[in-house]
C-alpha cells in the first residue's frame, strides 16, 4: 500500500493512457458503415440504370439551331448599288407602296452596313465599354459612335440581348447619351456630364 500512496500520480497517468489507447483502437479507428436498402447501379446484381427518355428523344445538339452565336454583319458588295435606281423606276402611289418599301428597306440596310466602314471609332472611349465588349459590338457590325447615338429603345433591347454577360450596360452606363457627345465632338459637354475620358 505504501507503493500506491507514493506513486499514485504515476499509476493514474498509466491508467488514463491505457484507456485512451484502448478507446482509439476499438472505437475511433472503426470505419463508418453506410447501411441502407438503396442499391447503386454499380453494385453487383443491381438493375440497369433507368434511361432518360427526354435525352433519347431530343434531337442531337448539332442539329439544333444555335442562338448564342453572334452573326457578323454582312459585308457590302463593292459593286455599285442598284436598289435606288430600281426604286426610282418603281410605280408611285398606293400601287407601288409595297415595292418601294421593299427597296427602301434594302437601301437602308445597305446604308447601315456601309456606315461602320466609313467611320470606325474607338468604342472603348465610351465609359463601360472595354476591349472585350468593343469586340462583341464590332462583331455585331457596330463600329461608330454615330450608330450608337441613333439607337432607339427597340434597338437597345436587340443589341442588349446579344451582349451575354454584359447585358444591362447600355442603359446603366448611358451609352447612347455618351455616343451623342462623342459623335458630335462635344468634348466639353462629355467631360461635364461623364468626366474626362482618359
Amino acid at each position: 500500500m505504501e507503493f500506491i500512496e507514493a506513486n499514485w500520480l504515476l499509476i493514474l497517468l498509466v491508467v488514463v493512457t491505457a484507456v485512451a489507447i484502448f478507446w482509439y483502437i476499438f472505437h475511433a479507428a472503426r470505419r463508418t458503415r453506410v447501411t441502407g436498402e438503396r442499391r447503386d447501379v454499380l453494385d453487383q446484381g443491381a438493375a440497369p440504370a433507368a434511361r432518360n427518355q427526354a435525352l433519347i428523344d431530343a434531337p442531337p445538339a448539332s442539329a439544333a439551331p444555335r442562338t448564342d452565336r453572334v452573326e457578323p454583319a454582312p459585308r457590302p458588295d463593292p459593286s455599285p448599288v442598284t436598289a435606288p435606281a430600281a426604286m426610282a423606276s418603281a410605280p408611285t402611289g398606293l400601287a407601288g407602296a409595297g415595292e418601294a418599301a421593299r427597296f427602301g428597306s434594302a437601301a437602308a440596310a445597305m446604308t447601315d452596313a456601309q456606315e461602320p466602314q466609313a467611320d470606325s471609332d474607338d468604342l472603348t472611349q465610351i465609359k463601360g465599354v472595354g476591349p472585350k465588349l468593343a469586340a462583341i459590338l464590332q462583331g455585331l457590325g457596330i463600329n461608330s459612335f454615330a450608330q450608337i447615338a441613333k439607337w432607339d429603345e427597340a434597338e437597345i433591347d436587340r443589341v442588349d440581348s446579344q451582349l451575354g454577360r454584359f447585358q444591362g450596360r447600355i442603359r446603366r452606363d448611358a451609352w447612347v447619351e455618351q455616343a451623342k457627345f462623342l459623335a458630335s465632338g462635344d468634348d466639353a459637354g462629355y467631360a461635364a456630364r461623364f468626366g474626362n475620358n482618359a
